[in-house]
């Protein structure tokens, strides 16, 4: 609060960017309404310390500091009125924007760079479903079976090709990018949520339990980041790196049957995730190097991509920048974000006060959060799927993936 009082035109100017319709005129006025009601108790506890020093007290006395007592009561009370008030306003204000980032919509998003170069076919390429099914590696008609639409059954040796990725990814990003693997809940109570950003904005895209107030997580960073939740942590342990993989959940409610076919936009997913928690001086430099490392996996499948970074109006709620990373799916004709790289300043540490203490210094300061998709494997599988396929109708398997399949060079329907 303190930080939109005294940059409020910042705020104001954020908002605006971020083309969202908010206005905070109510929040200011609670906020200076607090302000008053605190002054005035203040006042009124120092008139009745000052009655109860007037000498020996008299049924005078005695009733004016109940009085006093009481007023001071009144006000307290409605300032835990105005807190909660405050509460749920403040959930509303989002993250402020890094100054780098292009102004406008997701047409204002910027192509940062490319990698690789688009396969040639001498053929017609075929899209994922259709080598899916006919490589008997992913059915969609016995998953809606099992669980509706929206959802996938990888079988043989999609569900191989699956594992491997997983265990590749997480290899990588352990052993050559020194991230400390973690395995955490998949699913997380409302304040895990909460300090995240995810909610209160976006409940209505989440998977939420009947009887308990938890949700099924749509990201690692979730659990991840709330490992360090109400803790200081020493200046001498920063950066802190994890790595994760999880299954996400996502509704998907804003989607209204865009890209529902196939493995585009699905409600259940698998992802690796990379989580940094590191000092403020140095969190744009790690946003880079938390790229790069989402990058190394895409090289390292020899899969062509780009890299956009998101504009002030297309970046999520929670950060102040972002990259996104787009691998080219030639059958399906699209590129797709497999990545999604965002420096969240300390505007999660906030929620969920994350602290370290400098070194020398009494005060502890809150971190800056990162977190990037390390990557999200269904559309991964997609790319995979639709840049190695062979005109003889099989699929190459990555080189850097074979030592995870036992060396088997392609799939082929068994």
């Amino acid at each position: 609060m303190k930080f939109i009082r005294e940059n409020l035109d910042i705020v104001k100017k954020a908002i605006k960017n971020r083309r969202l319709k908010l206005d905070i005129k109510e929040l200011l006025e609670l906020d200076s309404q607090k302000r008053k009601i605190l002054g005035e108790a203040e006042n009124l506890k120092a008139e009745r310390n000052k009655a109860s020093k007037g000498g020996k007290p008299n049924p005078d006395i005695i009733a004016k500091m109940k009085a006093l007592s009481q007023k001071t009561s009144d006000l307290d009370d409605k300032v835990v009125e105005i807190d909660q008030k405050l509460g749920i306003l403040m959930l509303s204000i989002p993250n402020m924007t890094h100054n780098s980032l292009p102004i406008g919509g997701p047409d204002a998003n910027k192509e940062v760079r490319k990698w690789g170069k688009l396969r040639k076919f001498d053929f017609n390429p075929k899209n994922h479903i259709e080598l899916g099914k006919e490589l008997d590696i992913l059915d969609f008609p016995r998953s809606s079976k099992i669980a509706g639409s929206g959802f996938c059954l990888f079988k043989g040796l999609g569900a191989r090709l699956e594992r491997a990725l997983i265990n590749f990814m997480l290899d990588l990003h352990t052993k050559e990018h020194g991230y400390k693997e973690v395995f955490p809940p998949f699913l997380v109570n409302r304040a895990s949520m909460t300090n995240t950003g995810q909610l209160p904005n976006l409940e209505e895209d989440m998977y939420k339990l009947k009887d308990d107030n938890m949700f099924l997580i749509p990201t690692a960073e979730v659990p991840v980041t709330n490992m360090h939740r109400d803790e200081i942590l020493n200046e001498s342990e920063l950066p802190i790196c994890y790595t994760a993989y999880t299954a996400c959940f996502r509704r998907e409610a804003g989607s209204y049957g865009k890209d529902t076919k196939g493995l585009i936009r699905v409600h259940q997913f698998d992802k690796v995730e990379m989580v940094k928690f590191v000092k403020p001086e140095t969190s744009y430099d790690e946003l880079e190097s938390l790229l790069n490392d989402a990058e190394d996996v895409l090289k390292k499948l020899e899969l062509p991509y780009r890299v956009v970074m998101l504009s002030t109006g297309d970046i999520s709620f929670a950060a102040s920048k972002c990259y996104d990373i787009e691998t080219w799916a030639p059958g399906t004709k699209k590129n797709l974000e497999v990545s999604s790289c965002s420096n969240f300043t300390d505007f999660q540490a906030r929620r969920a006060n994350i602290k370290f203490r400098p070194e020398g210094m009494k005060k502890p300061e809150f971190v800056h959060t990162l977190n990037g998709s390390g990557i999200a494997l269904a559309r991964t599988v997609i790319a995979i799927l639709e840049n190695y396929q062979q005109k003889d109708g099989s699929v190459l398997i990555p080189e850097v993936l074979r030592p995870y399949m036992d060396g088997r060079e392609r799939i082929e329907k068994e």
